[in-house]
């Protein structure tokens, strides 16, 4: 082997391991955190689901705690307490970005409102999306493309039941969505609910989120970047060319007048903070209804009583549908879109606590972990929607106990479309249609297994027969 390629590949081990050593002589303020190996340090702690590792280590070493992922320093923050730490008392010191190395693919990171600093360039697309997309006066102009789509897959849902043939309901809800936003944004549909294209799109998305998530040696050792040694960017880079790319000709065929690279980051940004979550979140609360069906019951009495039989959900019905509301924030409890928020950075050392948090320590937010907190939330593990009927705590940033769009000046710009479209596309499954299970399956046998990203998918897709009930 050449030896400058084994010298190379040395050098940066012998530097991780002389960062390791010179923080633990040093470094004796910081959280608590387990013992980590030379070199690596606590990198085999992560696992495959590392949300789930990181609140069982919490359990342990307490919810300001420290790992050593490679050369990287990182603060893991389990409970709401810590949380308002870092999100509100110190927001400005932890408004910065530790950026993954999949970010860097087509200098996403230079132009993406969820990874760039929170400088200028940040305020400005924060102020666009503010006033422009995601106001409430423009969230209201287009409400009827959105109940329109919504119509879209009822009739798609209403054919299903003739044949009486399980649908996907995450591929399904995910074309929705997908042309919810492509319509308001560039007054076309990107798919068809029997086409592959929708398919592919969803493929697209999933598998940059799994690539997200997969431990990746070169956020570990930010020096290997230049290497890329497995390939990150010639996997992402190649999924995007063969889906992203035929959407952007789509786009640029309809003569719109938004350059293509601010189409290609915008629609990145979408896909990951928007259509995706959103579309997973009414997945995972129609599992949870599916597995609890005495909860489907009761929404739909609700829905009834609200909307009699037949009326068409408007958006301005979703604020009588108490239970339904409670629903939702039952399924964002126990699976919160992003499990760890995007990653933060401290910006300088912090004091939290009597701890340092020490300058360009990665920040990651366990919200998975605070939503099954058994000493915030009694009978943490079992869905009960009607703990929210009790306690007044809402997700936008406020209530600590509850921040799936995670709080403070990068809490989630899309909150107030998402606010609207879960309810509305949840609303209308349940109003509409009856459900049950394929293959006589019974609730208890469903599959509640999650595949690990930036955000947080099922395992295994959520198949169910509709039945006509209205």
């Amino acid at each position: 082997m050449d030896y400058y390629l084994v010298l190379l590949l040395i050098l940066p081990f012998v530097w991780a391991f002389i960062r390791i050593v010179s923080s633990n002589l040093s470094n004796q303020t910081l959280p608590p955190r387990p013992h980590p190996f030379p070199i690596i340090g606590n990198i085999l702690e992560l696992g495959k689901l590392p949300h789930q590792a990181f609140a069982k280590l919490s359990k342990t070493y307490g919810p300001l705690m420290t790992l050593k992922l490679g050369s990287i320093t990182t603060i893991v923050i389990s409970s709401p307490n810590m949380a308002k730490e870092v999100l509100q008392k110190n927001d400005q010191a932890f408004s910065s970005r530790t950026v993954p190395n999949m970010a860097h693919v087509f200098d996403h990171h230079k132009l993406s409102i969820g990874w760039i600093p929170a400088n200028s360039q940040w305020r400005n697309l924060r102020k666009a999306c503010a006033t422009q997309i995601f106001a409430p006066q423009r969230l209201d102009a287009t409400e009827a493309l959105r109940l329109a789509k919504v119509q879209e897959l009822l009739d798609h849902v209403n054919q299903s039941c003739k044949s009486g043939a399980p649908i996907d309901i995450g591929r399904v809800v995910f074309t929705t969505v997908l042309n919810s936003i492509s319509n308001t944004l560039f007054s076309i549909d990107l798919a068809q609910y029997d086409s592959n294209l929708s398919q592919e799109v969803r493929d697209l998305v999933c598998g940059l989120a799994k690539e997200a998530g997969r431990p990746n040696i070169a956020d570990y050792f930010p020096v290997l970047r230049l290497i890329d040694p497995q390939d990150l960017h010639q996997r992402v880079s190649k999924t995007s060319n063969d889906t992203l790319d035929s959407l952007l000709n789509l786009i640029e065929e309809d003569n719109s007048e938004t350059s293509l690279l601010d189409i290609k980051h915008l629609l990145l940004d979408l896909f990951h903070a928007g259509i995706a979550t959103t579309s997973g979140t009414v997945e995972w609360a129609m599992t949870m209804l599916l597995q609890n069906p005495e909860k489907m019951t009761k929404a739909r009495v609700e829905l009834e009583e609200v909307l009699g039989k037949a009326r068409r959900i408007q958006e301005l019905d979703i604020s009588k549908f108490l239970y339904l509301q409670a629903i939702v924030k039952e399924t964002l409890r126990l699976h919160p879109s992003a499990p760890f928020l995007l990653p933060r950075k401290a910006m300088i050392d912090v004091e939290i606590c009597g701890f340092i948090v020490p300058k360009n320590a990665q920040i990651l937010i366990n919200v998975w972990a605070m939503g099954r907190d058994f000493s915030i939330w009694p009978n943490s593990n079992l869905f009960m929607a009607e703990r929210f009927l009790e306690h007044a705590i809402e997700f936008k940033g406020q209530d600590f106990e509850l921040i799936p769009f995670g709080a403070g000046r990068r809490i989630c710009p899309g909150l107030p479309l998402a606010n609207r479209m879960v309810p509305l596309i949840l609303a209308s499954l349940v109003h509409h249609f009856a459900w049950k299970l394929p293959n006589e399956m019974k609730p208890e046998d469903m599959d509640l297994g999650e595949m690990f990203g930036l955000t947080l998918h099922k395992a295994e897709p959520l198949r169910a027969i509709p039945i006509r009930s209205l």
